[in-house]
Formats: C-alpha cells, sequence, structure tokens
C-alpha cells in the first residue's frame, strides 16, 4: 500500500515550527515564573505569619498576669497544631509550617515555645490578596504564552513566506529554462537583497542550464557542419544516378539517393531552427481557404472542413511546411481516413491509426526518436520536429493528443495534432512587416 504524502508549503512547515518551539518555551517559563512567585509568597506569608505571631506573643506575656488569654487571633496549645510543628516546637523552636487546604487554598501555620512547655500558635488562611496576585500572575502567563505563539505563527508565516516565494520563483524560473527559454536566469528571477541557500540553489541551476546549452550548442554546429558537408557529395551522388541507364537498380540508387539528400536538407532545417535565427515572412490571409488549397494540392484526399473562418497574419511558407509534415506524419504511420479541421485560428490534422507513442505525448517530438514502428526503418523523427520548430518560429503552438483513452484498443481512435496560432503577428522576434494581400499579388497554386 502507498504511504499517504501530504503536501505542505515551507510557510506552514516553518509557521509550525516556530510555534511549537514558542508554546514549549512559554509554558516552561511559565511553569518556572508560576512556581517561583508562589514559594516567593509563601515563604513571605511565613514570615509575616511568624512576625504577626511574636508580637502576639509579647503582648501575651505582658498581660500574663491580667485575666484573657492570647490575642490577635493567636492560641494557647492549640490541639489542631499540625505533628510536625509540634515536633519543632518540643525543640525549643521557633517554626511555620504550610499544608493545603480542603479548598486548594494553602494554610500558614506559626508556633512558638512558652515558658512552662506551653505553646502558643497562630493559624490563617493564605491571605486573599496574595491569592488574587497568584490569579493575576496565572492569567498573565497565559495570555502571554498565547501570545507567543500567535506571534511565533505570524513571524514564521512571514520568514516561511518570503522563502517560499523565492523558492516558487526559482521553480517558475526552472520551468522556462526546461521549455525552452535559455535565456532565462533563475538568479535574477529570485531577486532580493537577502543571501541564502535559495542563492546557491539559483547559482546551481543557472550554471547547470549554461552547460546544458553550450553541450546543445555544440551538438548543434556538430550536427549542422555534418549535414553542410554531406551536402556537396549527395549532390554529386544524385547527378551521377541520373547518368545511368534505365532499369530497376538504378531506381533504386535514385530513390535512396534522394532521401538522403532529404534527410540532409531536414537536419539543416532542424540546426537552422534550433539557432532560433530564423524570422518569419508575414502575411495576412484567410486561413480556412489556404489550408483548402494547399491540402488540395499536397493530398487530394485528404477531407478539409472549415468550422470558422478566420484572417490570420502568419508566414505562409512555413504554415505549408507544417501541414506537409503533419499530412506526411499521419500518411507514413497512421491509416484513413485523414481529416483536417480549420476553426478561427485553430488547425486540427487527425488520422486513425494507433496514435502517437507515449514518448511523445510525454516529452513532445525529438529528433532522430521514433515509435516502435520507426524503429525499423521508416522515418528518422524530424518531420514532426520541424513542424513543432516551424510552428515557434510563427509564434504558435504545436499539441499532440489521442483521440482513444489510455489503454483502448489499438485503431479505435487515432492521433490529433493541433495548430494555435497566434492572435497577433510575432513581430518582436524580429519577423518582416506585414504585408497586406493588396499590396502583392495573390500567390499561383
Amino acid at each position: 500500500m502507498k504511504r499517504l504524502a501530504l503536501r505542505t508549503g515551507v510557510r506552514w512547515k516553518i509557521s509550525i515550527a516556530i510555534a511549537a518551539v514558542g508554546a514549549l518555551i512559554a509554558v516552561a517559563l511559565s511553569l518556572v515564573v508560576h512556581n517561583a512567585a508562589r514559594v516567593s509568597m509563601i515563604e513571605n506569608a511565613r514570615e509575616v505569619q511568624l512576625e504577626r505571631l511574636l508580637g502576639a506573643q509579647r503582648f501575651y506575656e505582658a498581660t500574663s498576669m491580667q485575666k484573657g488569654g492570647p490575642k490577635f487571633g493567636a492560641k494557647l496549645n492549640d490541639p489542631t497544631i499540625p505533628p510536625s510543628l509540634r515536633e519543632e516546637v518540643r525543640k525549643n523552636r521557633r517554626a511555620t509550617h504550610v499544608e493545603q487546604g480542603a479548598d486548594g487554598v494553602p494554610e500558614v501555620w506559626a508556633a512558638v515555645p512558652l515558658a512552662g512547655g506551653d505553646v502558643l500558635s497562630l493559624h490563617t488562611r493564605f491571605a486573599d490578596r496574595s491569592a488574587t496576585i497568584m490569579d493575576d500572575l496565572d492569567r498573565a502567563l497565559i495570555i502571554g504564552s498565547v501570545s507567543v505563539v500567535f506571534g511565533g505563527c505570524a513571524l514564521g508565516v512571514l520568514i516561511g513566506g518570503q522563502l517560499s516565494r523565492r523558492l516558487r520563483k526559482a521553480a517558475a524560473a526552472a520551468g522556462r529554462v526546461a521549455q525552452g527559454q535559455t535565456d532565462v536566469r533563475v538568479r535574477e528571477a529570485v531577486g532580493g537583497v537577502v543571501r541564502d541557500e535559495t542563492d546557491e540553489l539559483a547559482r546551481a541551476v543557472d550554471a547547470l542550464t549554461d552547460a546544458l546549452n553550450e553541450r546543445i550548442e555544440a551538438e548543434r554546429r556538430v550536427t549542422a557542419d555534418i549535414a553542410h558537408e554531406l551536402r556537396t557529395p549527395v549532390t554529386g551522388l544524385l547527378t551521377a544516378a541520373e547518368l545511368l541507364p534505365p532499369g530497376r537498380p538504378t531506381e533504386l540508387v535514385r530513390d535512396r539517393a534522394q532521401a538522403m539528400r532529404t534527410l540532409v536538407e531536414d537536419v539543416l532545417e532542424v540546426a537552422r531552427l534550433d539557432s532560433a535565427s530564423e524570422r518569419a515572412e508575414l502575411q495576412e490571409l484567410p486561413l480556412g481557404e489556404f489550408v483548402s488549397r494547399r491540402i488540395a494540392l499536397l493530398d487530394p484526399d485528404v477531407t478539409v472542413r472549415v468550422i470558422h473562418e478566420s484572417w490570420v497574419s502568419t508566414d505562409p511558407r512555413r504554415l505549408e511546411r507544417i501541414l506537409g509534415n503533419l499530412l506526411g506524419n499521419a500518411a507514413k504511420h497512421g491509416s484513413t481516413p485523414v481529416e483536417v479541421s480549420v476553426e478561427g485560428r485553430v488547425v486540427r490534422v487527425r488520422d486513425h491509426g494507433p496514435g502517437f507513442p507515449e514518448e511523445l505525448l510525454r516529452d513532445g517530438p525529438s529528433r532522430f526518436r521514433t515509435g516502435s514502428v520507426d524503429r525499423a526503418g521508416h522515418g528518422h523523427g524530424l518531420g514532426l520536429t520541424i513542424a513543432a520548430g516551424q510552428a515557434r518560429v510563427l509564434g504558435a503552438r504545436l499539441t499532440f493528443r489521442n483521440a482513444a483513452p489510455s489503454g483502448a484498443a489499438e485503431g479505435t481512435g487515432g492521433a490529433i495534432a493541433v495548430l494555435w496560432l497566434p492572435e497577433h503577428a510575432p513581430t518582436v522576434t524580429g519577423s518582416f512587416p506585414v504585408l497586406r494581400m493588396a499590396d502583392q499579388r495573390q500567390p499561383s497554386d
């Protein structure tokens, strides 16, 4: 069985910890102060009781020849004297005694020995004023303890909130880096004057990002250089294949040489897209009409349905490249019928094959990473990678999903690629100015 995982924020963890420590300290100090005050007041009551008894003793001895007994509440030979106090008096000592009363209020005794073996004693309850002072002290200690706990919670929320905000900023910046925004600096996103472990984490993430960027750039340069060097021999190979005599072997050589040339061009295109140097040449065009005309040329068997027409500002060459790659992927790895729908700025391409592999749905398209069918030699994983890269140049978003739920029978759903064109043209990326349709000739199909 899985253990129950409780997800709590750093803010509340710190608040609870500070509140718990504050509560323990407050309770301990309250107990110490309460006991010290109680002991001090009882000792003071002992001294007061003894002084009152000594005063009563002097008065009794001075008036011993007169009629009447002790005054001021003192008693002579009181039979209720506690045994421990009586024992001290027998040793000819002045003594006091405190015991807990039946109602919880302390009772104070004092006794002194007299001539002839008599015992003069004084018995009173703990002063009401002293009891009131202790009650007030206890109340103040309780209020102070509660204030410390709430103050600790507030302090924990303040400190934890600041740390939590810094960590959330770092996580958000790291997430943007993971999405491809390699120019984001986590340390700058965290900001702040305080220097703590969050800054060390941010610097480590920035260093990791720089190292990955350098590695990716090195791989991109190597790939582009290799593809560029292959263009000349591949072109020569195609030219030589044209000179071969007609026949089946010649057709096979030409097909393989053309496939190699296509692969080299695709790798170069991926390298250009990765370098972020591509810029879109924008035009305003009716999306539904454009998609219908281009797909009719690319594959007449594909059904196109325009649900809602919309004018968009985009690069028609790059948009056609995206549509061609999506249709090519559907034709190669999916099943008929292939359907295309246009609704506003959204274009959907759906086939009825086995769907996209889980790795692509989870991580997105990647070069030279294909599904199980492709591993038999049916593709290099560049088509969807190029489509996603061209979509980024257009400022669009290309998503992938399967029509059938996970675990459904194969062939029951199909793959769906959705292109979301932006509402505003990506001119901030350095694109060329928008060309109005009225300012240019209508391109021929």
